[in-house]
């Protein structure tokens, strides 16, 4: 079976299973993930994050992005400009527009990043090696190749499963963060 129908059947099965966790309990993950993140020093030590505005079932990274600006940190959002992610520095969350596929995203009177320290990534599920299944756009592998920013999976424990099919462009992150545990991947 080739590589991508098999992606497409795990992400629909895997997303199922993500969806059937209660909004209560995915906030407790999240604020779980948050903390266990906190002991990775590539992130604590980095100036400039990356993150993303979570979007149905993904890990609630709303405590991490206050804790980006609450600390004087440069929070950078993506925003997808002609199918690619281009990321800018995010003064504060009020102010962001709704964008593709309803996410919300900065404006376009922000100012592009320059250089990127640490990127969050979100995660429908991951290998323990960091072999990472996305939604299938490919607009994070594509940013990831040209990034030599740390790359830390956000994702619960149950997304974690053995084995991942992947392409030659599919990008490893160098780290996992569950509500569980901490993972280096390299």
């Amino acid at each position: 079976m080739p590589v991508n129908i098999q992606k497409i059947a795990l992400r629909k099965h895997l997303l199922e299973k993500r969806d059937e966790i209660s909004a209560e309990l995915r906030d407790i993950l999240s604020e779980n993930i948050h903390q266990n993140l906190k002991h990775i020093s590539s992130y604590t030590d980095s100036q400039k994050i990356a993150c993303y505005f979570p979007i149905g079932s993904e890990v609630n990274t709303s405590g991490i992005m206050h804790d980006i600006l609450d600390q004087n940190k440069c929070l950078l959002l993506p925003k997808v400009v002609n199918g690619n992610l281009i990321f800018y520095n995010v003064p504060n969350l009020e102010k962001l527009e709704k964008g593709d596929f309803d996410i919300m995203e900065p404006r376009d009177d922000y100012k592009k990043a320059e250089k990127i320290d640490c990127i969050l990534v979100p995660t429908v599920a991951i290998s323990k090696s960091g072999i990472r299944l996305g939604y299938g756009k490919g607009y994070y592998d594509r940013f990831l190749s040209t990034t030599n920013a740390v790359k830390i999976s956000l994702t619960y424990s149950k997304q974690i499963i053995k084995s991942i099919p992947n392409d030659t462009h599919d990008i490893k992150m160098d780290w996992i963060v569950t509500e569980d545990e901490v993972i280096k991947t390299r």
